[in-house]
């Protein structure tokens, strides 16, 4: 311990010296227990411990205990409570009236020392530093010393603990038979832990603890040693479906806290008993203590990389889980007219218009005017005091009525424990139910059903991180798209992070930056920032520094703290592009993109929109040809088929349904496991389907296999194949039960593979192959670890030629082998000798993708990128570059797309409203908050684009003219023209124009504001939509527009692409161009438009 800093020690003594008051406050709480229990003695019993949280802390409001807490209470042994634990007990436990003067006044002394001893330990405690300097320890061990020599201690034994030798294990007599046998004991544990056998390993370590005469450090470490297994031993317990209704004392998770903290005590200065510790409360889902046990261990060793695993993970599900401020009461909340107050500062809205509309809303959906009234609770107004009890109330009234927003807040308020009892599960109940509802507002389909976007969301977050659920990376997914596709923000920063990283898809940058970009003009701050940083990595310096600039104003602590070193990144940046030559330069680019390649976080690509079952035709057809290939994928199409007709055939299963169902869902599993895309909808249904099924085989049959056990242990694995530490525990038993089925030793050595444990993987292949030598899965996993482990190349790419000789030349993996065997060349031999063997192999590659069945085409190969910037140069001089201004790249863009279908969604109304007699569609606008100047001409004007806009922010850029083309069709002029614009980036966004004389209207429409005309807007208004909060470029006043010269009009423009002189017509209308058939098809697919298409 002689290393260790001086204000680590520091820290450390005091934590030891607030533990020493723990014989005093027992002593008083056993005092104070007679004296309010006529003469009643504690005798740490559990029946005196049960009597007492039911007589008394149950009915004491004040008492705030841990579930924890509550255990150790009902057991009634005393030696069991924390510090924490009897100050809460000895300060609010209420007073018998009988009691005297003197006795009154005796215990007012002393709860003033106890509050004290309180605070101090809090402060101690929950310090994240984990360290005193000199000056605060002297003056807290005075106060503390204090209060524990008033307390009965004495003042010459506290000295004794300043000294640095209490960190020393102490000397004791040791007894050489006994430590012998406990290391022989604990060399037993540990073997009986790494085989998955944690109930023996259990029984080993406890053997170990009670030896007497064995060193304290020594008894630490069995202790430790007893705590992980039963930590694992839970976790088995769950894989097996053992129900777990509520934490009691025989809860493994709760004996494993009683050892790590004996541990603890033993060796206070070891990282890994407080490292222990905090694994356990992370399990017993108390974060913020495993954060600050984490920090200690983290603060006594931070060369650990596990601590600080344990510590971002703790910290990411406590984020998760941490209700927004205004559902936090000790936090600073905002009241409903500070909110109100605030949007007619950014965007001009009325506070009592916003009133009046509520109250006519209330009129109207007595829904919504149940989920006003929660909101009042819940944030406090000018005749409301803030009560969560009475928010939850009306908020289940709502949903009662099937409001979906109801139930998003109810749900977060259930999350949280905030009016009602804390149940995740019920939580998650509720946003499945929100989730549920239909995404438009179902009285005014203009606007979204509040709620339903907002619970895809939280629904993303929880199997992202495995918040109550288990965690599912493509579950994940498919919520974060649905919320993404109904306008979240948050979810679209997310998607694009998954994107970024590779996790559950495949890794697509360009797709990544779309996301950011739609994220941030939704107002997420996350998404800024990263999308500034991924436009700094791409030199495009000017929108870099404006999206971060968004980011710092939007909120985000994390850009504002790191304003200046981004500022600081784009100047070197700059200067080393001025002071580089190109060859320089592409050397950097080079270097940056293979960093970016391995820093991706890749997890397995488990999710498709690819459908084989529409390929089963196909399929056939070169099945019948020879294609063993073909014929393998045609056999697992059909158990996959026969098990989804099963499960969309009944809404309820039988018993032997459910086992039909798992078998030939394992036997697709077994022959090619990607043909098994279940629609993420049906997703939970087949998990739970799966689990049902496992718990009957766990439970009736523990130690027997079958052929049932053996499938659903296939599917169970398959299912959770993204959760890797889950499944590398459910697997030893498989492997020990079914030892000749090479699914589990495969997906064994995958799982090991993501785990950065490949001889562990190797060995676990190399069993399989023993089984069944020339199969191709088995030979290409084994190829992939040797290629990983890295000590060998030459061994690696013997294994790959071993593949290549055995496996189908269509085997959906045979490009791939040419490439991965190309990599290996790369890495184990200079550049002379790998040069020419990787160029044929990368040939060969591409050769094999010519092979490939169509539903593998185009080939898709991450290790592409790999090779390219090698056997490409001319790939290296486009990795680095401003984007230029690729039209084709923008078509798809979700903002351009939404922004279209709006469009069309409300012109195809007008057009119903000129065709139906009796047909109006309603509109109102609402005056806007700042009044738009205009200029007498262009001159002097500075030019601006719609990327330069904040899309976030009402105003008037005044001094700046936006140029723009009409590229869509209007059809009404009531009460404003409605346009679609496009910039000179492509970027393009929705335009109303106002202050024109109503009598031009049909005019203006037809003649002048058609597709392909160009204008100038002089002091360009992004209004943010009163209703929708949505970005608009606004027009008020009607002579800022000018428009360009008739020859700079594009004609004929093509609906989809936008390009000049189209040459296709819409048969139906007659009016949409097109430039070719392609275009048309994605017009109708991702425009719609149908929407529009009226027969002439």
């Amino acid at each position: 311990m002689t290393n260790k800093l001086s204000e680590v020690l520091n820290y450390f003594k005091l934590v030891l010296l607030i533990g020493r008051s723990l014989v005093s406050l027992r002593h008083l709480f056993k005092n104070r227990y007679v004296l309010f229990n006529n003469g009643q003695i504690w005798n740490d019993s559990p029946t005196c411990g049960n009597n007492y949280v039911t007589n008394v802390i149950v009915k004491n409001k004040k008492i705030k205990l841990t579930r924890v807490q509550k255990i150790s209470v009902s057991n009634g042994n005393s030696d069991e409570w924390d510090v924490s634990t009897l100050t809460a007990l000895l300060l609010f436990i209420g007073r018998p009236k009988t009691l005297s003067t003197s006795e009154i006044q005796q215990l007012d002394q002393e709860d003033k020392l106890l509050e004290q001893l309180r605070d101090i330990r809090n402060k101690v405690t929950h310090s994240p530093k984990k360290s005193v300097d000199d000056v605060q320890f002297n003056q807290l061990w005075t106060d503390l010393a204090a209060i524990l020599i008033a307390f009965g201690d004495v003042n010459t034994e506290l000295e004794k603990q300043k000294d640095d030798s209490v960190f020393e294990s102490p000397k004791q007599p040791v007894n050489e038979e006994n430590m012998k046998d406990a290391l022989r004991l604990n060399s037993l544990g540990t073997q009986a832990h790494k085989d998955g056998k944690y109930s023996e390993a259990v029984t080993f370590f406890t053997k170990a603890t009670i030896l007497p005469d064995v060193s304290n450090h020594d008894r630490a470490t069995f202790y430790s040693n007893m705590a992980a297994s039963r930590l694992a031993l839970h976790e088995q317990q769950k894989a097996s479906f053992i129900k777990f209704e509520s934490l009691d004392a025989k809860d493994e998770r709760y004996l494993a806290l009683q050892d790590a903290k004996q541990a603890r005590n033993l060796w206070p200065t070891w990282w890994k008993v407080h490292f222990r510790v905090g694994k356990v409360r992370a399990a017993l889902d108390e974060h913020k203590k495993a954060i600050n046990s984490l920090e200690r261990a983290f603060a006594l060793d931070h060369t650990k990389n596990e601590i600080q695993e344990a510590l971002d993970e703790s910290r990411i599900i406590l984020s998760r889980q941490s209700p927004p401020k205004y559902l936090d009461s000790t936090e600073f909340t905002k009241a409903i007219p500070e909110i109100l107050n605030e949007l007619q500062r950014k965007f001009g809205t009325d506070p009592e218009m916003v009133r009046k509309y509520h109250s006519l809303i209330e009129k109207i959906d007595s829904s919504r005017a149940d989920v006003l009234k929660g909101h009042k609770y819940a944030l406090g107004d000018i005749d409301v005091k803030q009560d969560y009890e009475q928010a939850a109330k009306y908020f289940a009234k709502a949903v009662d009525q099937g409001n979906a927003e109801g139930m998003y807040n109810l749900a977060r308020l259930t999350d949280y424990g905030l009016g009602v009892k804390k149940d995740h599960n019920l939580a998650l109940k509720l946003l499945e139910q929100a989730a549920a509802q239909p995404p438009q507002n179902p009285i005014c389909e203009q606007f979204p059903n509040v709620g339903v976007a907002e619970s895809e969301h939280a629904l993303g977050v929880r199997y992202f991180e495995g918040i109550a659920v288990r965690k599912d990376l493509s579950v994940a997914f498919y919520w974060y798209q649905r919320a993404t596709d109904h306008g979240s923000a948050m979810a679209a920063n997310n998607l694009g992070s998954m994107y970024l990283d590779g996790l559950a898809v495949d890794r697509d940058l360009e797709k990544a930056e779309e996301l950011f970009v739609l994220g941030a003009r939704r107002g997420d701050p996350l998404a800024m920032m990263t999308l500034a940083e991924l436009l700094l990595s791409k030199n495009n310096f000017q929108m870099a520094k404006i999206w971060y600039d968004r980011a710092c104003e939007s909120g985000n602590v994390v850009a504002q703290e790191k304003r200046d070193q981004f500022a600081e990144q784009i100047e070197k940046r700059q200067q080393l592009i001025n002071e580089s030559s190109g060859d320089e330069l592409k050397a950097v680019y080079l270097l940056e993109y293979l960093i970016g390649l391995f820093q991706a976080k890749h997890a397995p690509s488990v999710l498709s929109d690819h459908s084989y079952i529409k390929d089963y035709k196909m399929l056939s057809e070169h099945a019948n040809r020879g294609s063993i290939t073909a014929k393998q994928l045609c056999d697992a199409v059909g158990h996959f088929t026969h098990a989804l007709n099963i499960l969309l055939s009944f809404e309820r299963l039988t018993e032997g349904q459910e086992d039909i169902f798992v078998h030939e869902l394992a036997q697709c599993y077994r022959i090619e496991n990607i043909v098994a895309q279940i629609p993420c909808q049906l997703h939970k249904r087949v998990s739970e389907v799966v689990d049902r099924v496992l718990y009957r085989c766990t439970k009736e049959s523990n130690s027997v296999a079958s052929q049932l056990d053996e499938d659903v242990r296939v599917c169970y694995v398959t299912l959770h194949i993204n959760s890797y530490e889950l499944i590398d525990e459910f697997l030893p038993l498989c492997k020990q039960k079914y030892p000749k089925s090479i699914y589990f030793f495969l997906t064994s050595g995958a799982v090991n593979g993501f785990l950065r444990r490949p001889e562990v993987g190797l060995y676990n292949i190399n069993n399989g192959l023993e089984i069944e030598p020339d199969n191709c899965e088995l030979l290409y996993h084994k190829a992939v670890l040797l290629r990983h482990l890295g000590r060998d190349i030459h061994e690696a790419i013997t294994a790959y030629q071993k593949f290549l000789s055995v496996a189908p030349k269509d085997h959906r993996k045979v490009p791939e082998v040419y490439y991965e065997m190309a990599i290996c060349y790369m890495l184990g031999y200079t550049p002379d000798l790998a040069i020419d063997r990787m160029m044929k192999l990368y040939m060969e590659g591409k050769q094999a993708e010519k092979l490939q069945l169509p539903c593998f085409l185009p080939y898709k190969s991450e290790n592409i990128a790999y090779l390219k910037p090698m056997l490409d140069m001319e790939f290296i001089q486009n990795i680095r570059s401003v984007p230029d201004n690729n039209r084709k790249q923008h078509l798809t863009d979700p903002h351009r797309v939404e922004i279209i279908k709006k469009h069309r969604e409300w012109e195809g109304k007008a057009l119903q409203e000129k065709h139906i007699s009796g047909y109006t569609v309603h509109s109102f606008t609402r005056k806007p908050r700042v009044k738009q100047q205009t200029a007498k001409s262009l001159i002097g004007l500075n030019p601006i684009t719609l990327r330069e806009i904040d899309p976030r922010k009402d105003q008037v850029y005044n001094g700046y003219v936006l140029s723009v083309t009409i590229i869509e069709k209007t059809y009404s002029w009531i009460p404003s023209i409605h346009l679609v614009i496009e910039d000179e980036n492509f970027d393009c966004e929705r335009m109303l124009v106002y202050g024109f004389p109503k009598k031009q209207g049909e005019y203006l429409i037809s003649e002048l504001y058609t597709i392909g005309s160009k204008m100038h807007i002089i002091n360009p208004y992004l209004r943010i939509g009163a209703n929708d909060m949505k970005p608009t470029i606004r027009v008020d006043e009607f002579s800022s527009i000018v428009m360009q010269n008739e020859s700079e009009r594009i004609l004929n423009m093509c609906r989809y692409c936008c390009e000049a002189n189209a040459s296709k017509t819409c048969s139906r209308c007659q009016q949409a161009q097109y430039c070719s058939k392609e275009c048309q098809i994605m017009d109708w697919k991702l425009y719609k438009h149908k929407l529009i298409c009226q027969t002439k």
